[in-house]
């Protein structure tokens, strides 16, 4: 049985006091069930107060320029002021988005304050900018 040290460099979480890019934990620190969660999950354990949500979202990168990256994605896990979803956008620890459910004015813009990858995946977590958004969180 292996009792040696894992390196987590696959990781990278930046939540301003939390920089996981790196770190050394050893083999009984890391439980079976985290090696079987899917992106989304793994950065979720860092927002406890986050709930498993399914709704759907137009995710658009707010960066300078003409071109305008947009997707459709799914808000995995939420919370009034922030949202986690997996994404294929060039997002990068402060960049700005915008989140729009649907035509009827449902949108925030938000900026990403952690970034996950694993397995080829990457998970997106943004804080609302404008504070506390209920329609994130409702189905």
């Amino acid at each position: 049985m292996f009792t040696g040290a894992v390196c987590l460099s696959h990781v990278t979480v930046a939540l301003g006091i939390c920089k996981l890019r790196g770190d050394v934990k050893s083999s009984a620190e890391i439980a079976a069930p985290d090696q079987e969660q899917g992106c989304a999950e793994q950065l979720a354990r860092f927002f406890p107060q986050a709930a498993a949500v399914r709704i759907p979202v137009q995710v658009t990168a707010l960066r300078g320029g003409r071109t305008k990256l947009r997707e459709a994605a799914t808000l995995e896990f939420a919370a009034p002021d922030f949202a986690i979803f997996l994404s294929t956008l060039p997002l990068e620890f402060d960049d700005r988005v915008r989140l729009e459910r649907d035509r009827k004015g449902r949108a925030a813009e938000a900026t990403v304050i952690a970034v996950q990858y694993h397995e080829g995946r990457k998970a997106v977590a943004v804080k609302i900018a404008q504070g506390p958004c209920d329609w994130v969180t409702q189905p």
